[in-house]
């Protein structure tokens, strides 16, 4: 019984053991976002898969199914800041890609910062309006500065965003030169990156002959039964075009492009040969071809996820070869989104109708006037938020809160309208289950008066077009993955949090979650 006793123990301390070295500190943590990556998708593809890409992090990887994020406006900046920080905008503050300015009267980006210049590109950028530390910054902080840094991205508040705030560097391609662009925020330009936006190796100069075409035989593309053209398509591009880069930054050339550098600084950067863990992010697009935007069933966006799944294969096969897999964590996951640019007509909608902001804004002007007098009450709309006049309502001696809960009852019956919560009772805490996105949503610090939402089917007029643009906001699909480290192959159905990603990496990497995060680890 003893001598038992003794093997079950020597057994389990044995088992104990193995998995506690296989759970080491990572060399190297890869973190590969997909830009509107879809769960149902990427498993409807899955038969035309390379073996070394997406199968293999599905078939070797800790796979959850769901990411759920806790908020509905969900777009490409927004997202990567609540992955990256653990924490929802409400913390973090960045709510989109755009915010407005209504004393300039202008659109900027939400990292918008006139103290930097850019290199490589003319826009001015910072990580300053990012309220939040990130899983880069804490893996930083944690090894004095001596761990390596770097993110890739096809646009800059994803490469921003995802590296941090006291990153090494953070890099996207220009709009309008095509080179990978930074901000002078931070100090380093490795070589190679130089070298491939100067001379013959330059998007600019490879521009004329790069042409997208489908990566495989048309028969291949039968995942979606609904694709109505089955021709082969064949595009090109053309700098002299306006709008060439952006459109160019749709295609799956621009995921080779973000391979290529992800490659060269696995190989030259010496990432994963230093003492202390070193971070990459890489930002991959996911979504439909600029071409065919309109259109939610295509061959476009099956090639996409072929050519993605190409360039995750050659980036782990480099890794491998350089590091290893073994020491490497590679976290996947996607943005929560897909945004497929429907536009219809007044006559067209099969379910719901069509919001007009500027029709609401003179109705509620009007509205107010009739109570309180004849004075410009709303100061305008932006981003479903209504806002109020605040300083003619000052200067009139009346109380904010009874105006805005008397615009938001007013607004609350227009066609169209599901909710609408005035910033006063997110302020306070007195929202309910059904104004918990708006509040996770938003930033207190230069929110509307009163926050809208519309009803399932309910698109928002374009005020330069006319057209009635439609973004579902139902659930994407959208797994993560964590693979590599000694990590052994699990499938999880149950749903998580974007929240609870970075203080799940933090953990593995054995430094502090976050400032802005309060969820525990996944394991």
């Amino acid at each position: 019984m003893k001598k038992l006793l003794f093997v079950t123990i020597c057994l389990f301390s044995g088992f104990y053991i193995s998995v506690r070295a296989q759970q080491h500190v990572p060399e190297l943590v890869v973190w590969i976002t997909v830009d509107q990556l879809r769960g149902d998708w990427l498993e409807y593809f899955k038969p035309s898969y390379g073996e070394k890409g997406f199968k293999r992090l599905l078939n070797e990887g800790i796979v959850y199914k769901h990411v759920q994020y806790e908020f509905s406006n969900i777009d490409r900046a927004s997202s990567f800041a609540t992955l990256f920080t653990g924490s929802n905008p409400c913390y973090h503050s960045i709510t989109g890609v755009m915010r407005y300015d209504f004393e300039r009267e202008k659109e900027q980006s939400c990292l918008y910062d006139p103290q930097f210049l850019g290199n490589y590109t003319h826009q001015n950028f910072s990580p300053a309006n990012l309220l939040a530390s990130t899983v880069g910054d804490e893996l930083k902080v944690a090894s004095k500065g001596k761990s390596l840094v770097y993110s890739i991205a096809p646009e800059a508040e994803n490469a921003i965003i995802s590296a941090g705030h006291v990153a090494d560097g953070a890099f996207w391609l220009d709009d309008y030169n095509g080179k990978w662009a930074t901000t002078t925020f931070y100090k380093t330009i490795p070589p190679y990156v130089d070298k491939l936006n100067i001379g013959q190796t330059s998007l600019s100069q490879r521009l004329p002959s790069l042409v997208y075409e489908p990566l495989m035989i048309a028969d291949k593309y039968s995942a979606l039964p609904y694709v109505v053209d089955k021709k082969p398509f064949k595009y090109t591009f053309n700098e002299r075009e306006v709008g060439c880069y952006p459109r160019f930054k749709t295609s799956p050339l621009v995921n080779s492009e973000i391979t290529k550098l992800a490659v060269e600084f696995v190989d030259k950067g010496n990432l994963g040969s230093n003492q202390t863990t070193d971070m990459l992010s890489i930002t991959f697009y996911g979504g439909n071809f600029a071409d065919v935007i309109d259109k939610y069933y295509t061959q476009e966006v099956q090639d996409n996820y072929y050519q993605i799944d190409k360039c995750i294969g050659e980036l782990l096969d480099v890794i491998d070869k350089k590091i290893g897999l073994s020491k490497t964590l590679v976290v996947l996951t996607g943005t929560g989104y897909y945004y497929d640019n429907q536009k219809v007509t007044e006559d067209k909608h099969d379910v719901g109708g069509t919001f007009h902001p500027k029709r609401c804004q003179a109705l509620l002007n009007m509205y107010l006037m009739a109570m309180y007098g004849q004075k410009n009450w709303v100061k305008g709309y932006y981003d479903k938020q209504i806002y109020l006049n605040r300083k003619v309502i000052e200067d009139e001696k009346l109380d904010l809160v009874t105006v805005q809960n008397k615009a938001a009852e007013f607004v609350s019956e227009f066609s169209g309208v599901q909710q609408a919560v005035t910033d006063n009772v997110l302020r306070q805490g007195d929202w309910n289950e059904g104004s918990a996105a708006m509040r996770y949503g938003t930033f207190h610090i230069g929110r509307g008066d009163i926050i809208i939402k519309l009803q399932p089917g309910w698109g928002i007029e374009d005020e330069q077009s006319g057209q009635s643009n439609i973004k579902r906001n139902n659930t994407v699909l959208t797994p993560l993955i964590f693979f590599g480290n000694g990590l052994k192959h699990n499938i999880f159905d149950r749903a998580v949090y974007a929240t609870e990603i970075a203080p799940t990496v933090t953990n593995l990497l054995r430094v502090r979650t976050p400032n802005a995060c309060s969820d525990i680890p996944l394991f």
